[in-house]
């Protein structure tokens, strides 16, 4: 899948079951899965996480990596020791590999059932954005659309023209 193949939208509510698993709208997982069944499971923000197509997200996040490796390897990071710690642990708890069984069902793992901050039973949004899939915890939601809805005709003025 490539940005410019399919553009993911769309907004749905779901439920999570008592294991953690949510159904993802055939809708959305058919377009992120179309050229690989593969995923990652990113931490977003708080009470957001992404799926995202695991080619695209390693792809990405491999080019931005091997970047900062390069600057690091050519000294040009010395004073930034601190930054570079907090990027470890970033990585280090970021993403994580998973996949789509049966009707689009994902289990959310640890670790990120916490961020997302949903627990059995409880509400989600899931949302297509544009070139992956968000799960939010519908309050976080509600609080994200609220900010940013005022600025969409510009945004949209400023990606077309």
């Amino acid at each position: 899948m490539s940005v410019d193949q399919n553009f993911i939208i769309g907004e749905f509510k779901r439920v999570l079951d008592e294991r953690f698993r949510l159904s993802i709208p055939s809708e959305l997982a058919d377009q992120l899965t179309a050229e690989s069944p593969r995923c990652t499971l990113t931490k977003e923000r708080v009470g957001c996480l992404g799926l995202w197509n695991a080619e695209i997200w390693q792809a990405k996040l491999r080019a931005d990596v091997e970047l900062v490796k390069g600057k690091l390897a050519a000294g040009k990071l010395g004073d930034q020791v601190g930054r570079l710690q907090l990027l470890g642990r970033l990585l280090s708890t970021r993403d994580t590999e998973v996949s789509l069984a049966g009707r689009g069902r994902l289990l959310v793992p640890e670790g990120f059932r916490e961020f997302l901050g949903v627990e059995p039973g409880g509400e989600v949004m899931v949302v297509g954005a544009g070139v992956s899939i968000e799960i939010w915890n519908p309050a976080a939601w509600i609080k994200y659309v609220e900010q940013r809805m005022p600025k969409f005709r510009t945004l949209l003025n400023r990606l077309s023209s």
